[in-house]
């Protein structure tokens, strides 16, 4: 028997993780023929299986679950090992990535992206959109960002943002075949663009909340999406109307392409949130990656009131209290 490469035992490992060639080698950055030529070479070396395989099915052998459990512990201290060196370094270097929900990536989040990379030039940042809440560990993600902070077990969680408001919107061209809702029960009368969540495929129900009310609103209509943006473009274009949070409607409100509807009403939503292994050693690129965060949610922020959605920026990470909650089915 030959001498057992590494790059064949990560691959190995991808494999073990995914349970797919295809996912295994777009994480390690190969092609799938070379995956799979990989993953041969390494059983011809070993002189047993590793896997069995099907046309659907990737599973580990008692042998490939054996050499897993044993290999993987070691390159995780490989990679901690070669990631301790970065302290030494007037640069830190290395590969951050980074599962992000759809909606934060095109809003605040997107605003970190180029003054980090100017600060980490050495750094590379990878960024993957995640609807589906999947596990960030399984996935080999440094870190996942999203709305809230209920996350899995065993995860270290920081804030990025306050919290923010949605509202109900809809545009002029709508409004001039349709009578303006003056109140949540009026929209069982309109065509509301619906959301599919992705994360379990259910159609969300409409939160609003004005003082001490809050109202819960089972909306129906001939659209649904399961994109945020997709929403806003589709209310945009007068297909209906949309709900979607304030750092995507603003400017569209203030140019007169959007009108926020049933004055006062809306929804105070749990700010964007990142979450990452608790573990002992925090990877290099991540640990400057949290530092750059803490420093940048400490910059100035002037308060700016957009007139129009009568909604005062500078209160964003106020929640209101809010009275027992009613359901209009």
């Amino acid at each position: 028997m030959g001498p057992v490469q590494l790059n064949e035992l990560t691959a190995f490992v991808a494999v073990a993780e995914h349970r797919s060639f295809t996912k295994a080698a777009a994480q390690v950055g190969i092609s799938k023929p070379t995956m799979s030529l990989t993953i041969n070479a390494l059983e011809q070396r070993l002189g047993v299986r590793l896997f069995n395989r099907t046309t659907r099915n990737v599973a580990l052998t008692v042998a490939g679950d054996r050499l897993v459990a044993q290999i993987q512990p070691i390159l995780e201290g490989i990679d901690q090992a070669l990631d301790s060196v970065n302290s030494f370094r007037d640069k830190p270097i290395g590969t951050l990535r980074l599962a992000i929900a759809r909606p934060v990536a095109m809003t605040s989040v997107a605003q970190i992206v180029r003054p980090f990379l100017a600060e980490y030039p050495a750094i590379r940042l990878e960024v993957a959109l995640d609807d589906t809440h999947s596990d960030i560990v399984s996935g080999r993600f440094d870190a996942g960002i999203r709305v809230g902070h209920r996350v899995e077990r065993d995860m270290t969680v920081l804030r990025i943002t306050d919290d923010f408001k949605v509202f109900v919107v809809a545009a002029p061209t709508y409004l001039e075949q349709h009578a303006k809702p003056l109140h949540p029960k009026d929209l069982h009368s309109h065509n509301c663009i619906l959301y599919r969540a992705p994360w379990n495929g259910t159609v969300q129900t409409w939160l609003l909340e004005k003082d001490s009310e809050e109202t819960e609103i089972a909306v129906d209509g001939s659209f649904t999406v399961n994109d945020a943006n997709f929403m806003l473009n589709a209310a945009l274009d007068g297909v209906g109307i949309g709900y979607l949070p304030e750092e995507m409607i603003a400017h569209h409100v203030a140019a007169g392409r959007l009108v926020v509807l049933l004055d006062g009403w809306g929804r105070t939503v749990p700010g964007y949130y990142l979450y990452h292994p608790s573990r002992r050693q925090t990877p290099m690129p991540l640990q400057v990656f949290l530092r750059f965060i803490e420093k940048w949610r400490k910059r100035p922020q002037p308060a700016v009131r957009d007139v129009r959605i009568g909604y005062d920026a500078s209160s964003a990470g106020s929640i209101k209290k809010i009275g027992r909650s009613k359901r209009i089915a």
